[in-house]
């Protein structure tokens, strides 16, 4: 799942987008409307968590620029103010969610799973293919009843494979959903990260690369 986190509070995006990477997520972050409308421009998110008070481009206007852009992202909207009328104010605007600040952060990363299972088609907590089964909601591993130790990209990339219910996966579709907008997609780093988690997962191999095209769970 890849996050957009648009707040002009420095420390308290870096912490949230820190937060959710050792969640296993992908996380670009905005200080301002203006640079997250750009992002969004550019990359596909599954969830914004945008501050409603941002500057140079309120967040009002970044959620009223994504309803008119029609962009498929799913709104997580954050205020310092949890009043009946700003919540139905920002619920109005497009948003489809609302934390008041401030907020546990466990709340937080439920409510984005939450809305990055509706962003994309729904799949079930605990995903399960050739001996292997990943439960998303405790980030637990296990093949054929052994646990296995995974990091958050291999996690990540697992998810992703599991997900495709057997379709193959280009490595553009693993780099858009598992890194975020730093990384350099000539680098090498899902063939790195494929290697180790053939690795760990151990005998029979159970990632397959197709030629040209991309790996897959059959």
């Amino acid at each position: 799942m890849r996050v957009l986190v648009a707040e002009d509070e420095v420390v308290l995006a870096d912490s949230i987008a820190e937060g959710l990477r050792l969640q296993a997520l992908a996380v670009d972050t905005a200080y301002d409307g203006e640079a997250a409308l750009r992002r969004l421009a550019v990359n596909s998110y599954d969830v914004l968590v945008v501050d409603r008070d941002l500057p140079v481009v309120h967040g009002d206007d970044v959620c009223r620029a994504v309803v008119n852009a029609g962009w498929d992202v799913r709104m997580l909207m954050l205020t310092a103010s949890g009043g009946l009328t700003d919540r139905v104010e920002g619920l109005s605007l497009g948003a489809d969610d609302y934390l008041s600040k401030p907020f546990a952060f466990a709340e937080l990363v439920a409510r984005v799973r939450a809305l990055g299972r509706r962003a994309r088609p729904a799949a079930p907590p605990v995903l399960e293919r050739a001996g292997i089964r990943l439960d998303t909601s405790r980030r637990q591993v296990y093949r054929d009843g052994h646990h296995v130790a995974l990091s958050r990209k291999e996690f990540a990339v697992l998810e992703e494979l599991l997900r495709a219910d057997g379709a193959v996966v280009s490595t553009e579709q693993l780099l858009e959903r598992a890194w975020d907008e730093h990384t350099d997609p000539f680098t090498g780093v899902v063939r790195v990260t494929m290697l180790t988690l053939r690795r760990k997962l151990g005998p029979p191999q159970a990632v397959t690369t197709v030629t040209g095209v991309g790996y897959q769970i059959p």
